[in-house]
């Protein structure tokens, strides 16, 4: 489920479901707020558009259907050299088989870079749309591609506390490590 944070300028308002936050950012713009509502997925750091003239839906609870379960398999096209094509296929199980542990294996080794990645994109489009134009913007993200839990947090200390206060949990697993 997506986890969705909104602020009023620079005030957090909610935080919660899709529909939970939608319903307190359309209490507030009816209400006539003169400050921009801005919704953001707290995993990505990107900005989520809302139609507020739509009534939220909820989704359906999903039922267990009888039978074999849908594994998500997904046929798609790889180019490999007539050599790897040969060792793949004399891999127990075969081609597929093989593919799936090395990428699972590769999952696993690089898991701690992905996540340091992952939360340096996602807090530099959560900063750059919310603190653009604060004090110490450039040198918060200096630091924070520079992996410097310290100079980050200072710098976005001068801005308003409730960005400030998102942008450091975001940005957390990016100090993490994962060499």
């Amino acid at each position: 489920m997506q986890h969705i944070i909104a602020f009023e300028g620079t005030r957090r308002i909610a935080e919660g479901s899709l529909a939970e936050v939608t319903v307190a950012a359309k209490r507030l713009l009816f209400d006539g707020t003169d400050k921009p509502v801005l919704l953001f997925d707290c995993d990505t750091g990107q900005q989520v558009d809302i139609d507020y003239r739509v009534e939220v839906e909820l989704p359906e609870p999903e039922v267990r259907k009888v039978g074999r379960p849908k594994l998500g398999v997904v046929a798609r096209e790889v180019t490999l050299l007539p050599r790897h094509w040969e060792w793949l296929s004399s891999q127990p199980g075969g081609a597929s088989v093989a593919l799936r542990k090395l990428v699972e294996e590769a999952r696993k080794k690089s898991e701690g870079k992905d996540r340091m990645r992952k939360a340096k994109e996602a807090t530099y489009r959560f900063v750059t749309s919310m603190a653009g134009n604060e004090p110490g913007y450039e040198e918060a993200l200096r630091a924070l591609f520079a992996a410097d839990k310290e100079r980050f947090t200072m710098y976005a200390s001068a801005w308003p506390a409730d960005v400030k206060e998102h942008a450091v949990k975001m940005a957390g697993p990016a100090f993490e490590g994962g060499e």
